[in-house]
C-alpha cells in the first residue's frame, strides 16, 4: 500500500454521512460547541442552517468535519501566516 492509500484511508470518513447538531459536532470535534457556532459563522467548518426557523439553526455533515480536519496546510508565498 502507498503512502498516499495509506494517508487517504486515515482521513476517509469513518462515519456515514449523517447530520449532526452543534452539539453533537463539538462532541465529535471535542471542542465547545460555542467555538464550532462560531466557525460556522466565520465560514471556518462547512454548516447547513434549516430553514424555516426565525433564529439560525445549525447542522454539520461529519463528513464536512473529517474534510476539514485532513485538509492540508498551506502556507501562503513567503511562509509567513497573515
Amino acid at each position: 500500500m502507498s503512502a498516499a492509500t495509506t494517508a487517504h484511508a486515515q482521513c476517509a470518513p469513518t462515519i456515514p454521512t449523517q447530520w449532526l447538531t452543534s452539539t453533537e459536532a463539538a462532541a465529535y470535534l471535542r471542542i465547545e460547541p460555542r467555538t464550532i457556532l462560531a466557525w460556522a459563522r466565520q465560514g471556518k467548518v462547512r454548516a447547513y442552517t434549516l430553514s424555516g426557523t426565525e433564529r439560525h439553526v445549525w447542522r454539520f455533515r461529519a463528513a464536512d468535519l473529517d474534510a476539514m480536519l485532513c485538509s492540508p496546510v498551506v502556507l501562503p508565498i513567503g511562509g509567513r501566516i497573515q
